[in-house]
């Protein structure tokens, strides 16, 4: 089977602007490659919605990501990579939680599992009435991580498949850049369990596909669960104590 494939290319034609070449493509044999884009903090506090009402969602704090992803792959794709796009909490205690779950994802997958880091700050809340402040950690540059990275995975050739996991509507026009610029490449949008964005849910109507409800698939969250230690013989990492089914307030 061959498929024709169109490239571009930085040179220009005799008028000034960039020319397009075809080229024929042996693809029999070629696994389509899907590398997903998790938005970490969508992601985590959909977790946390989700257990107040099912606490057994809890118990998938401390997953694989790659096994997750995984799951959800059809015949003839193969995870290229999984970009887990997050930052630290200010918080210790919430801050070491993370870095044992990165790490142990790192640890088990390799160069399949990317961390990227946006940064948290700190946010004054201040109520109109009283004028009294709060401060409220927000987290800052994960939106725009996201679409540097598909952006440029797409002008790079990285990937065949973008999956987005996320219900930030502020990720549509990368998407909607990527669907007119480089329509050759797959998209697809995972929302995470208690999260939904009607925004993003249309633009994949209007391009004939549908988002993925994360929640809908909880079997593949627990097939997904790391082993309460994961260690290579030199690097250990054990599940946090806050997050053991003994000690998670349900």
């Amino acid at each position: 089977m061959q498929q024709i494939i169109k490239l571009r290319h930085s040179f220009l034609n005799g008028h000034g602007r960039p020319r397009t070449a075809f080229f024929f493509n042996d693809i029999t044999n070629m696994a389509q490659r899907v590398t997903f884009y998790i938005d970490g903090f969508n992601f985590y506090y959909g977790l946390r919605r989700t257990k107040r009402n099912e606490p057994q969602w809890a118990d998938y704090y401390w997953i694989n990501m790659v096994k997750l992803c995984q799951g959800f792959l059809g015949e003839g794709q193969e995870v290229e990579k999984v970009i887990y796009f997050t930052a630290s909490p200010l918080n210790p205690e919430k801050s070491s939680r993370q870095s044992a779950f990165l790490n142990a994802n790192k640890l088990i997958n390799g160069d399949r599992f990317e961390v990227v880091r946006g940064k948290y700050l700190d946010k004054q809340i201040q109520c109109p009435n009283c004028h009294y402040a709060i401060s409220r950690p927000e987290e800052k540059k994960t939106d725009v991580n996201i679409s540097v990275r598909m952006i440029a995975d797409c002008v790079l050739d990285a990937t065949d498949t973008i999956v987005l996991v996320s219900a930030d509507s502020d990720l549509v026009p990368p998407l909607e850049f990527i669907q007119k610029q480089y329509p050759e490449k797959r998209i697809k949008v995972y929302f995470p369990p208690s999260n939904f964005s009607c925004d993003l849910k249309d633009n994949l109507i209007h391009h004939s596909s549908k988002p993925v409800l994360m929640y809908k698939n909880e079997r593949r969250f627990r097939d997904a669960i790391m082993p309460d230690v994961v260690t290579d013989g030199t690097k250990r990492y054990e599940v946090p104590e806050k997050w053991r089914p003994a000690n998670i307030v349900r």
